[in-house]
């Protein structure tokens, strides 16, 4: 009886997702533990993912010291009316110094550029310095020459104009993940080309870039890129992987191979993922590779046995050894055999209940890079 056969997929699949879930990761559906076992480039995105995602300001720099509330003032006007990650650091700063609201008007939003908003009769604009650049803002290049060695430091620089005239910028910081750098090396080591996608400029991407041991970078990216990315490195062949977090990463979550969510992100991105990784730590994600891997390695070996068991079973039960050794099998053996062979793949599929799919970081490169089927 080929029942063995009908069990080997789906055991191997049902076992390897519930062995996915005791460790946090969430799989949406059969076909994306397939996809996890063929992909070979993992985007990255920087915040939330990479990093905590909790950003603070650490730094107020304006023409005086005494100036720097007032600066705070505005800036922390302006993103109240945001939703953006930075946007929080900022109010909770202003909320901190006890800084009233000023009244905005007009405000809008321009994602991956800034905000701006009629505050004190003047447009004021917080974001990056092109952005402000492009709106004339005066005194750009000294201000952005004073920023550049925080920025060095893979801090955020956000510019503030009020007018045409650039009053300061404050300087946010938002620590990597303990995790990242170890996830990032387990990746590598599996065999898998990271990139990391971020909005911030070249010089903190390429600083966060090499703390966490990632060579690709795309600095400076507008929401709307991220998708496009993913689909350029999908037409040149590559399969896919992209984790992130947050509501811009949404379109790039669904349109890549495998779109990983962080669990501290928000719905949308969860909603658009096939795998979500419920404590946010980004060695899960290492484990979800690891799993489709193994899930896929075990079904083939189910696969290879039940077929090998049938092709011997099936003739000897029809009586083809019977002209010459006068063998038959009686029924209550074909049916011990039957159930044997359905057993055997089932003890096999439990296998996965005890894979070890947590990386230990200290030995990333006795890691055997994935099998592609």
């Amino acid at each position: 009886c080929p029942c063995a056969l009908g069990l080997a997929t789906p055991m191997s699949i049902v076992v390897g997702m519930g062995r996915g879930a005791k460790q946090g990761i969430m799989i949406r559906n059969a076909e994306t533990i397939e996809q996890l076992c063929h992909i070979d480039t993992v985007v990255l995105d920087k915040t939330g993912t990479l990093t905590q995602g909790r950003p603070e300001v650490v730094g107020l720099h304006a023409r005086t010291p005494e100036s720097e509330s007032a600066l705070l003032q505005i800036a922390a006007s302006l993103e109240t009316h945001s939703e953006h990650p930075l946007a929080r650091a900022i109010v909770n700063k202003a909320d901190a110094m006890q800084l009233s609201r000023l009244p905005v008007s007009g405000f809008h939003a321009h994602p991956g550029l800034g905000v701006e908003g009629e505050v004190e009769g003047q447009y004021a604009r917080i974001g990056k310095a092109e952005w402000l650049r492009s709106h004339h803002v005066s005194d750009m290049a000294v201000w952005t020459s004073a920023a550049e060695p925080a920025a060095r430091e893979g801090k955020i620089v956000s510019f503030i104009a009020h007018g045409q005239e650039c009053l300061g910028y404050l300087v946010i910081a938002d620590p990597l993940r303990e995790t990242s750098a170890p996830a990032v090396a387990a990746m590598q080591a599996l065999g898998l080309a990271c990139i990391m996608l971020t909005g911030d400029s070249e010089t903190t991407a390429r600083h966060l870039a090499e703390s966490v041991g990632i060579n690709r970078v795309h600095a400076g990216v507008l929401p709307g890129d991220k998708q496009d990315l993913i689909k350029q490195l999908q037409q040149e062949g590559r399969i896919v992987a992209m984790i992130g977090d947050g509501m811009n990463d949404a379109p790039a979550l669904a349109s890549a191979h495998v779109g990983i969510a962080m669990g501290s992100g928000t719905d949308i991105a969860l909603e658009s993922a096939d795998v979500a990784l419920l404590d946010g730590d980004l060695s899960r994600a290492v484990a979800a590779f690891r799993l489709g891997s193994l899930v896929m390695r075990n079904i083939r070996q189910n696969l290879v046995f039940a077929f090998i068991y049938n092709l011997i079973s099936i003739p000897i039960a029809a009586g083809v050894l019977f002209p010459w050794t006068g063998f038959l099998l009686t029924p209550m053996v074909a049916s011990i055999a039957m159930s044997l062979s359905s057993f055997s793949v089932v003890t096999n599929a439990l296998r996965l209940r005890g894979a070890d799919l947590n990386p230990a970081f200290s030995r990333v490169n006795s890691y055997p890079p994935l099998t592609k089927p």
